[in-house]
């Protein structure tokens, strides 16, 4: 049953994937949120895991976790063949963004209810019209009502961008003038193949870097590993809408 990207077999991922996008992340997050949990694929080293969650509310659920790598032609490939040939229904995009809004700071989880994007990838989909990149609306309504009013959580739109370094001069404004709260490179993509295949998708985000108010300390590269706790109980109680 291994597709050419994935090692697993038919039965080994549950029905709703956590998905971060370095590998490094999801062994650590399987270690700490999966009871027994089984390394069902590594091809080129991009690691998933399924088990049962080990503790609260949703104990003893099956979930699986795996890495997503970077970029939206990356998350594409391991969507599409978790969803098309595994039977995944739901995935949650854990990682982290760069804030672009003043309202977010370091370390604030930011849902991402849709997604512009600066890629083609979406293109096509639509013969005549422009798709527009959502996130499952129960999956939504689940993260943002585990937050409780938590100041430091925010929902709406980010930007999918494809280039990490490259941007143009004035990028930033019309983005913060239409309310955009940060940036990132994989969700309207992941969007755009939840919904090819009608399935279910949503990003949840830390923000590790911030782009315009330039008074905040990035992460550091260990603290993008392992600094994600709000964001995994906000992912948690969407995987499970």
């Amino acid at each position: 049953m291994a597709t050419p990207h994935i090692g697993a077999e038919l039965g080994d991922f549950a029905p709703a994937v956590l998905m971060p996008g370095d590998p490094k992340r999801a062994e650590r997050m399987a270690g700490q949120l999966l009871k027994d949990a089984k390394l069902v694929t590594s091809v080129r080293n991009v690691l998933g895991f399924t088990g049962a969650v080990a503790a609260g509310e949703h104990a003893g659920k099956p979930l699986s976790i795996m890495a997503s790598g970077m970029g939206m032609p990356s998350i594409a490939i391991y969507s599409t063949e978790l969803f098309r040939f595994y039977g995944v229904e739901r995935i949650v995009r854990v990682g982290t963004a760069g804030g672009i809004s003043p309202k977010v700071a370091v370390g604030d989880v930011v849902i991402g209810f849709g997604a512009h994007s600066t890629s083609s990838m979406n293109e096509a989909r639509l013969v005549g019209a422009h798709f527009s990149a959502v996130a499952d609306l129960p999956m939504a309504a689940a993260a943002w009502a585990a937050a409780a009013g938590d100041p430091h959580v925010f929902a709406g739109a980010i930007l999918s961008e494809d280039h990490f370094y490259f941007k143009q001069p004035g990028w930033l404004e019309p983005l913060v003038a239409h309310g955009v709260l940060a940036v990132e490179m994989e969700a309207a993509c992941l969007y755009g193949v939840a919904a090819e295949h009608g399935k279910a998708a949503l990003a949840v985000l830390t923000v590790s870097d911030h782009l315009t108010t330039g008074t905040h300390a990035n992460m550091s590269a260990e603290e993008r590993e392992s600094n994600f706790q709000a964001a995994l109980r906000l992912a948690l109680a969407a995987a499970f809408a």
